[in-house]
């Protein structure tokens, strides 16, 4: 995921994976859809991109042109950063007519899930059912400011509440459950492989350099969101939606 203070990114390279159809919480199943490789994923699938303070000014209307449908933008990070450029890259894609919305960089050894979240929804991740707004994404990965700490100094156990305490605190300001983004190494690193979330959030996996999202951790049956790639012809990082541009809409809204 784009990061605000340093251009590291955390790649996972997994097995490729089948194309699955869509479900009612806008993500994919295995069971119904032929295997697809990424370039076909590329032609069928909504196309979008995340971005964050490297992206500084995006031309919006141009990422349109390109085919960006929705995007993801960071709004904070821990309970002390905000974006700088938060607020003409939000405004910006909604101008442009790309669906959007905003995500968090969780730092869980720095105050409660609760304190972040609630930080997070008051400085841009807030949500509405005006079918252009998407849910709130929580962005959980390895610790970017500490090598020898990369869950954060907290046990599996302490992980899982962790996150639980953010996203209670954010259904309860929002309504929504939020979005969210890992990979299949750091989730089974870090959580044990919960599955404590499989059934009421939406999954946005990372996964670079591959024909498909691979293996999800978890106990996910479906992907909502595949970020697929760091480069590509969209500002920011690469992705796709797992759906039609319908089921977008809808899943903005919460349907």
């Amino acid at each position: 995921m784009a990061r605000d203070r340093s251009s590291t990114r955390r790649r996972a390279g997994v097995l490729a994976a089948a194309l699955t159809a869509l479900t009612l919480t806008g993500a994919l199943t295995a069971a119904h859809a032929p295997v697809a490789t990424k370039s076909e994923l590329r032609r069928t699938q909504p196309k979008g991109h995340d971005v964050s303070s490297h992206q500084k000014r995006v031309d919006w209307r141009s990422a349109r042109a390109k085919g960006a449908r929705f995007a993801y933008i960071k709004a904070t990070e821990s309970t002390t950063y905000r974006n700088p450029y938060f607020a003409g890259q939000y405004n910006g894609a909604r101008r442009a007519g790309l669906v959007r919305g905003a995500y968090h960089f969780a730092l869980p050894n720095r105050s409660s899930g609760a304190a972040q979240a609630a930080y997070f929804v008051r400085h841009g991740g807030d949500w509405r059912a005006d079918g252009v707004t998407l849910p709130p994404a929580l962005d959980i990965e390895y610790n970017p400011y500490d090598k020898h700490h990369k869950c954060y100094g907290l046990s599996r156990t302490r992980m899982v509440r962790w996150i639980r305490s953010f996203s209670d605190e954010v259904r309860r300001e929002t309504g929504r459950r939020p979005v969210i983004y890992t990979t299949a190494n750091w989730w089974t690193a870090c959580t044990g492989n919960s599955r404590a979330f499989s059934a009421d959030h939406a999954l946005w996996i990372a996964s670079h350099g591959s024909s498909g999202p691979g293996r999800l951790p978890g106990g996910w049956r479906y992907w909502t969101f595949w970020q697929h790639g760091t480069k590509g012809g969209l500002p920011g990082d690469q992705d796709l939606f797992g759906g039609s541009s319908t089921r977008l809409r809808a899943f903005a809204r919460g349907r």
